[in-house]
């Protein structure tokens, strides 16, 4: 029997209910998008900070600190752009991606502060025992607390360049030491060689990055590895932050805190031992003050993470293999940050409304893992902006879904990453089929679809399956009916 009649046998006009907020009825029979390409171009950025002097081995120099008093800094900056994304690199501070703008909807995915204030002086926290946030992804090793490299130049070069690709790297090796650097960090240097390659394809609506380490050295170091992002996605591009409606997207169930700020976890249950259900603290607008949670006891498998701001349903989702980083620490300094915040220019603050989530190769902060010798470890990651999603249950280098089902109906939320990519979308209980049809995604207001449940059908999961056109599986999923 053909699929679409047996559709009408068993769910009759039901599924003429369904909305797909792509408008795919006209977009699968439109005439296929231009060919995209791939820009690399070089620019220049503007920063400012307050006044301060840092040595040459870049210690903080006492009493040089002069916060009624902002200058400006100018970095080198790399772009790279295609049709969905413009993406800004400043290789010379940190080895940082600054800027994902997502192209359809004009808007920044990620927090840049307007005004560095230097802070944590002499507090013992830091490896140069102080630190200054600017923002963006950016790589930090062989330490905890941000490490030694955040502050350091990296190497650029272009690895690959064609109109469907554009692969650079920013490379630095630890050779260098803060020989006043506070007792809990590492003395002397590790060696080890980290590169960060970061790669655009044309008509791919996420950026591709891999970060690779390498142990020169005939015996094993203890040492950490973690992704720094901060994160503020549906934001002005000339004011990025972190609004109201954000919250955190983890699959994860419970989290920890250190003492210092247990305070955090007072909106949630226990999950026992030491633990709190991650329920309350995924809303920014739940954190009281600052503080650290980690997942508890780790990410447990689970491969994305990221935040999603309801405001206006834009995203910005980390999909990665975490049993390579298995470490989320999820970092904000609190809710009052956005409803206190100040003139930047006028009255520079260190407290600012971002979300700052971490994926590390061991579990928190200051416990090391293990680098064997002569060893590498590879971390490739893969960072989506989404739309109209307001939640993510699963994910890969494809395709970013939200399944959901009760008793009536399933509904089906998804973002492609390569949008203009002609689907299949198919939604099945047991051997009813609930929707089967073509789709093109819509990179500007999302894609939604519906369809009713048919009483007494066989099953109590919905399956689904997302292909090309010609067949080949993008996902798989699949969610219980509450």
């Amino acid at each position: 029997m053909p699929i679409q009649a047996r559709l009408r046998t068993h769910v009759g006009l039901a599924v003429a209910a369904f909305s797909v907020m792509c408008a795919f009825h006209a977009a699968v029979h439109a005439a296929s998008p231009a060919p995209d390409s791939v820009s690399l171009s070089e620019s220049t950025i503007g920063w400012s900070t307050v006044k301060y002097a840092s040595s040459a081995d870049n210690g903080f120099i006492s009493g040089s600190l002069d916060k009624h008093t902002v200058v400006d800094r100018t970095f080198r900056a790399h772009v790279l752009e295609n049709r969905y994304l413009k993406v800004t690199l400043v290789p010379e501070f940190g080895g940082r991606i600054l800027s994902i703008i997502y192209k359809p909807t004009g808007h920044e995915q990620l927090y840049r502060t307007e005004v560095g204030v230097p802070y944590g002086i002499k507090g013992g926290t830091f490896y140069y025992d102080w630190l200054m946030v600017y923002g963006g992804i950016f790589p930090t090793f062989p330490d905890a607390e941000h490490g030694k490299t955040w502050l350091k130049p990296w190497d650029f070069k272009v690895v690959k360049q064609s109109a469907g690709e554009v692969t650079v790297s920013m490379s630095l090796k630890d050779d260098f030491e803060y020989p006043a650097a506070p007792g809990r960090f590492r003395r002397g240097s590790t060696g080890i060689e980290a590169t960060y390659f970061v790669t655009l394809k044309a008509d791919r609506a996420a950026l591709d990055a891999r970060v690779v380490l390498k142990n020169p050295h005939d015996k094993a170091l203890p040492y950490e590895y973690w992704t720094c992002t901060t994160l503020a996605p549906g934001s002005d591009p000339k004011n990025p932050k972190t609004t109201g409606g954000a919250e955190i997207i983890a699959p994860i169930k419970a989290y920890s805190t250190p003492k210092w700020s247990a305070n955090l976890s007072d909106g949630d249950q226990s999950a026992g031992t030491g633990k709190s259900r991650f329920e309350n603290l995924r809303y920014f607008r739940n954190w009281p003050t600052m503080g650290i949670a980690y997942a508890a006891p780790d990410m447990g498998g689970g491969n994305f993470w990221g935040v999603i701001n309801h405001d206006n349903e834009e995203g910005i989702i980390r999909i990665a293999d975490n049993t390579v980083t298995p470490g989320l620490k999820m970092w904000t300094w609190g809710f009052p940050s956005f409803t206190n915040e100040t003139d930047a220019r006028k009255d520079p603050t260190v407290a600012l409304p971002y979300v700052e989530l971490w994926a590390g190769v061991s579990d928190q902060f200051f416990h090391s893992a293990d680098f064997p010798a002569r060893g590498e470890v590879s971390i490739p990651e893969t960072y989506s902006p989404t739309v109209g999603m307001s939640d993510v249950t699963d994910a890969n280098e494809n395709i970013l879904i939200n399944l959901a089902a009760e008793a009536s109906a399933v509904t089906l939320q998804f973002f492609s990453l390569e949008p203009a990519t002609p689907l299949r979308v198919t939604l099945k209980r047991g051997e009813a089929v609930l929707f089967n049809d073509t789709v093109t995604a819509d990179p500007t207001n999302g894609n939604r679809i519906s369809a009713a449940i048919p009483a007494g059908g066989n099953g109590d999961r919905i399956e689904l399956t997302i292909t090309t056109a010609e067949g080949k599986e993008l996902i798989a999923a699949e969610t219980k009916i509450k």
